[in-house]
């Protein structure tokens, strides 16, 4: 069975995230920790990543698949650039904001700047059109950069609880078609 590493953004995911729904579902699932979901610290951020990375890989003898939400795609591909290339399967990014948007907040923007490399494996982002963190023309230069294919939801928001995204089942169906190799 191919591993899944869960990294949350600002703030964690709480109980009814559609993170925490999956995490709860697919079997040998795991959650990165960081020192504090509040105060994001992107070496501490990156470091976490490759802790787990590196643990949950040798537990499972494969490599893991990376399922991020908001912050956590920075970080991921901050990891990515510094450290992790070849080292996971694929990831799902979902939702990464604009950490360089002028009214970010000052804790997000000190996270950056975005990682405009190539990931290094396959990946693919998910980004809603009315998201209030990203807009449409970043999230598709996001993409661009990391070598991503791109899906934009119609107003799905932060693609969160708070969007009506509790259980999200067209998003889990993307991290299978990751594991097979066949999102697009």
């Amino acid at each position: 069975m191919q591993p899944r590493l869960f990294v949350p953004g600002w703030g964690g995911s709480g109980p009814e995230h559609w993170q925490s729904r999956w995490q709860s579902q697919l079997r040998g699932s795991r959650r990165v920790e960081v020192p504090d979901w509040f105060a994001p610290e992107r070496g501490a951020w990156v470091d976490a990543i490759e802790r787990a990375v590196r643990s949950i890989g040798a537990a499972a003898q494969r490599a893991p698949i990376l399922i991020a939400h908001s912050l956590g795609c920075i970080a991921v591909a901050a990891w990515a650039e510094q450290v992790g290339r070849g080292a996971v399967a694929a990831a799902l990014l979902v939702a990464p904001p604009d950490i360089e948007r002028a009214d970010a907040a000052a804790v997000l923007r000190d996270f950056g700047p975005v990682p405009k490399r190539r990931l290094g494996f396959a990946c693919h982002v998910v980004a809603s059109d009315d998201d209030p963190y990203v807009s449409v023309e970043r999230v598709t230069q996001f993409a661009a950069h990391w070598g991503a294919p791109l899906t934009v939801l119609a107003g799905a928001g932060h693609i969160n609880v708070a969007s009506g995204h509790g259980a999200w089942p067209a998003g889990l169906e993307l991290v299978r078609q990751l594991a097979v190799g066949r999102a697009a």
